[in-house]
């Protein structure tokens, strides 16, 4: 009995210090790997992701992890979700409409790449804690098919005469960054009247697309002349259809800018991973990167834009809006539109 007393003690003593099944391995393996949320158009194959994935596990030896969360807002919205357990090291392409929302929720924390002092021009700085890191950007404007046979509007108001009745492409600005940024220009266009601006372009409006890329491509498929995008858009239509059917138009009352950023989230899994990660995104690889996948400025203004870049018009006037308003505007604009 005493012997068998003796085993059974050895065995508990030994199991007690065992680590935890598997919880050393998974830490260690982790450490190695930088997982980045992004919405889809930045992680599909013919955007920026894939060869900023590859350019940067060469760089660093990280491995990294792009996974998409659909559009800007809900990567996000799933970072909230995960708020209490991060799964996340990165978040990519929130943007500067979106900058108190991000601090409400409090999912990043404040992190300042190492040269973004040289790198990144004082104007395209987001935030003065560094939750966000810029590294791109464009001014919205409505991208207008010269061969749709409607004539091009030239302005905002332009746009509920009934000439474009269901002829306008919108995104959702709920779930997405270019939904909610044409909301903001509108606030800034027709300021406490934007509502009633709403309501006139209403049955003009053929679709709200949940993001950028279903809208993008509802256009591009001849379901409508209008889109919202970016004056830059034109860009890819020259490189690679060759061809300049699609415009950018510019009004004279002025547009918003979009500048993107990144941020490293609170209680990253990988801390110095993400920061590796956000420092790469700045540098000269990664923005050479952006300007025939991203369809963006690169924020880096040494790097080289190619010719294509040429069809792309630069505002007259740019026009400013509150970050603080956009959660209320965005739920304005949907209870106008009832949907």
């Amino acid at each position: 009995m005493k012997t068998r007393l003796c085993i059974l003690f050895l065995l508990i003593t030994f199991i007690a210090v065992l680590p935890a099944k598997g919880k050393s391995d998974v830490s260690d393996e982790r450490a190695k790997e930088v997982v980045v949320y992004a919405y889809d158009s930045f992680t599909a194959d013919w955007g920026p992701g894939p060869e900023l994935v590859k350019l940067f596990e060469a760089e660093t030896g990280y491995k990294c992890t792009l996974i998409s969360a659909g559009d800007a807002v809900q990567v996000l919205t799933r970072a909230v979700l995960e708020k209490d357990s991060p799964q996340a090291d990165v978040l990519v392409g929130l943007d500067n409409n979106q900058v108190k929302t991000v601090k409400t929720h409090k999912v990043l924390q404040s992190y300042k790449p190492a040269k973004a002092d040289s790198l990144i021009p004082a104007d395209a700085v987001m935030d003065s804690d560094w939750q966000l890191t810029p590294y791109d950007w464009s001014y919205f404007a409505l991208i207008y098919d010269t061969q749709s046979g409607v004539p091009a509007p030239e302005s905002l108001s332009d746009l509920t005469k009934s000439v474009y009745a269901k002829k306008l492409i919108l995104m959702d600005p709920r779930t997405s960054t270019p939904g909610l940024g044409f909301a903001a220009w509108t606030r800034a266009v027709f300021g406490g009247t934007y509502l009633e601006y709403w309501k006139a372009l209403k049955p003009n409006i053929l679709t709200m697309a949940p993001g950028w890329d279903a809208g993008y491509g509802l256009f591009t498929a001849g379901e409508a002349p209008l889109v919202i995008s970016y004056t830059t858009s034109p860009a890819y239509h020259v490189e690679y259809d060759k061809t300049d059917r699609y415009k950018a138009l510019i009004f004279d009352e002025g547009h918003i800018m979009q500048i993107e950023g990144a941020g490293l989230v609170k209680g990253a899994p990988n801390e110095k991973g993400g920061k590796a990660f956000l420092d790469f995104l700045i540098g000269e690889k990664a923005q050479s990167v952006l300007p025939l996948t991203q369809w963006m400025y690169p924020v880096n203004p040494q790097v080289v834009l190619p010719d294509c870049y040429k069809a792309a018009p630069k505002a007259s006037k740019t026009l400013t809006s509150d970050s603080a308003e956009s959660e209320k505007i965005a739920a304005d604009i949907t209870a106008v539109l009832a949907f």
